[in-house]
């Protein structure tokens, strides 16, 4: 419903639940694929190399590469007949009841450049636009956020919940780094407005430098809203599964579920959506 937040079916536990695409075997498929990503993040932290330019301000490492090559091979051995989108080798969108894979493979790439352990290498398994799968995986916090959709939300295997608060005045709030590139400028004055609202009415607020830990901590009770002010599916798919499946809400400006084709991914406690979505509003 436009102009408040609703509930998808995804977001109501125990329905649209397509059982084969959240199997043990799919899951562990993607487990030992992360692993692989992770022991060469792991590896390479003490020689990271240069950073490799995308554009304005925007950047990708040989790591970065190197560990979407190696997980996207090893997925294509296991998994030989689901196709695989990465950050930095976009294989198309899926059509509706597709399903894809879905990577970035270090989400907060200039975090780990200047050896922050802030970062994550994000697998999802996407159908139709919507997570069934997902991994976030930060190997130098030695933490590994995992949802199945319907299967609930884990971190290194035990179940995580959203943390309730009474309102925002008692939140910490995330929000995502300011845009980059062409067609920054708007985004950023709105990005600007949110922040000065945030401050003075949450808790506190906090950049960390990875939309998929933010949606992963929001999922873990430390942060209790995440706001992205774009949607980039490599970024998100993972983390708001995790949200989905333990008992928080994502959603676009209008209220309306998050979708491929939303336009910004906010991400809170049930009791928050709409004091967060009217920050938003008001401030575009």
């Amino acid at each position: 419903m436009t102009g408040e937040v609703s509930r998808s079916p995804d977001e109501a536990r125990g329905t649209g639940v397509a059982p084969d695409w959240g199997s043990p075997r799919l899951l562990l498929a993607a487990e030992q694929a992360v692993d692989i990503g992770a022991g060469i993040l792991r590896a390479s932290r003490s020689h990271i190399g240069a950073l490799i330019g995308k554009g304005d301000r925007d950047f990708a490492t040989d790591v970065d590469l190197q560990i979407e090559s190696e997980i996207k091979a090893a997925l294509a051995t296991a998994t030989p007949g689901i196709p695989f989108m990465g950050e930095e080798e976009d294989g198309g969108r899926e059509g509706p009841g597709e399903a894809r894979w879905v990577l970035d493979p270090i989400d907060g790439t200039i975090n780990f450049a200047r050896d922050s352990p802030l970062c994550a290498i994000s697998l999802s398994l996407v159908i139709g636009g919507q997570p069934v799968l997902g991994i976030v995986d930060a190997p130098l916090l030695g933490e590994r956020f995992i949802a199945r959709r319907s299967g609930g939300a884990y971190l290194n295997g035990v179940a995580i919940t959203v943390a309730e608060v009474a309102g925002l005045r008692e939140a910490v709030v995330g929000v995502s780094d300011f845009k980059v590139g062409v067609g920054s400028a708007e985004e950023n004055r709105v990005h600007l407005a949110v922040l000065a609202r945030l401050g003075r009415e949450s808790l506190r607020v906090r950049m960390l430098g990875s939309a998929a830990l933010d949606l992963a901590w929001l999922a873990a009770g430390r942060l209790n809203a995440t706001l992205m002010l774009s949607n980039l599916p490599w970024d998100v798919t993972a983390g708001l599964l995790l949200v989905r499946e333990a008992g928080g809400l994502v959603f676009d400006h209008d209220g309306s579920p998050h979708s491929a084709d939303s336009r910004f991914t906010i991400a809170s406690v049930p009791s928050l959506a709409e004091p967060v979505r009217r920050i938003v509003v008001e401030s575009m």
